[in-house]
């Protein structure tokens, strides 16, 4: 437990293409792990589809390691940079024991509320999500248990989140900030929480996160309250994405193939997911995010036709997932 004279002490490691987010004077096991899962692009079509399985990590780069081959900014930001090809979606997977406060924005842009980034935690509306208990999170929270998926496009041509709000392309990427439980809280809780189961020698350009097609996932309230969390100390991280194809150019390393179509994923008979956290309660949904334009919506409104690979899919195979349940992947 932290000592009131101690410095409060934070790491973040990058291992195993995992963020490890530590804050050891608060507690010893104080510790959140994040990575990026690769995954379908479901299709865009307004309908609502069930969770779409993870396809393994995306490959995770320190920016001070590539410092040469990156825009000045990036060594501002710090942090890591992925690869990701363009219409490319993700999802965020959370590894915790220990609670955790995290707040995840695309472009600077909360991907729970619509608000523009403010590292510090807000109440009304909740800006961030709570870690264990929010498993993972797919994309823009725009609906009380729906979401708008992550999926990758180039800053400067009005796909975003962050430019349809803003207006302007400044930073792409993803930001995360990391709060802990007061420790002093975690001791009380501990008895319940045991029970609770591009050209490659182009100039690099930034990636942003787009609003794609419609999933069912519920964001959940926090059950603690934000007094339960330790403000006095934080941990936060600048995730860059750049094109795969630039990767061996900024890297040497080869970017992961492309990945499996929504269309060929459910035609082999493969499972889609749905999660339900029982006894917790959903979040409503942010208004700002509902009005934002999803890629498929955008193309055809800037008369660049039909987005590729997009055609509607009927799951025949959905699992039900509780708290000990796996999100399982293909290997």
């Amino acid at each position: 437990m932290a000592n009131g004279t101690k410095k409060r002490s934070k790491t973040i490691e990058l291992r195993n293409d995992q963020l490890i987010f530590r804050f050891p004077n608060i507690y010893k096991h104080a510790e959140l792990r994040i990575e990026f899962q690769r995954t379908l692009r479901i299709p865009d079509d307004n309908r609502e589809y069930p969770l779409p399985p993870g396809l393994g990590k995306f490959p995770l780069y320190r920016v001070d390691d590539y410092l040469n081959h990156l825009p000045d900014t990036w060594e501002e930001h710090g942090g890591v940079f992925l690869p990701m090809y363009q219409t490319e979606a993700m999802w965020i997977n959370f590894h915790a024991d220990y609670p955790m406060a995290v707040k995840i924005a695309a472009g600077k842009i909360n991907a729970v509320t619509g608000q523009r980034w403010k590292v510090e935690l807000t109440k009304a509306p909740q800006d961030y999500l709570v870690v264990p208990g929010q498993p993972w999170l797919d994309g823009f929270c725009v609906e009380k248990g729906l979401v708008r998926q992550f999926v990758a496009m180039p800053l400067g041509q009005g796909y975003t989140a962050e430019e349809q709000l803003t207006g302007e392309a400044e930073h792409g990427g993803l930001q995360i900030a990391v709060y802990p439980m007061q420790a002093e809280i975690y001791e009380m809780q501990k008895r319940v929480l045991r029970d609770v189961g591009l050209v490659v020698s182009a100039p690099v350009r930034e990636i942003g996160l787009a609003p794609g097609g419609l999933m069912r996932q519920e964001i959940y309230k926090d059950k603690y309250g934000i007094h339960a969390w330790d403000t006095s100390i934080r941990s936060r991280c600048f995730v860059h994405i750049v094109n795969s194809v630039q990767l061996v150019h900024l890297t040497g390393c080869e970017p992961p193939g492309k990945p499996q179509t929504a269309q060929d994923y459910t035609a082999s008979g493969l499972p889609w997911f749905d999660y339900y956290g029982n006894d917790l309660s959903v979040l409503e949904g942010a208004k700002k995010l509902a009005k934002l334009d999803s890629v498929a919506v955008a193309k055809l409104k800037k008369g660049e036709g039909f987005l590729h690979d997009n055609d509607p899919v009927k799951p025949a195979v959905v699992k039900k997932l509780g708290k000990s349940m796996v999100r399982e992947g293909v290997f």
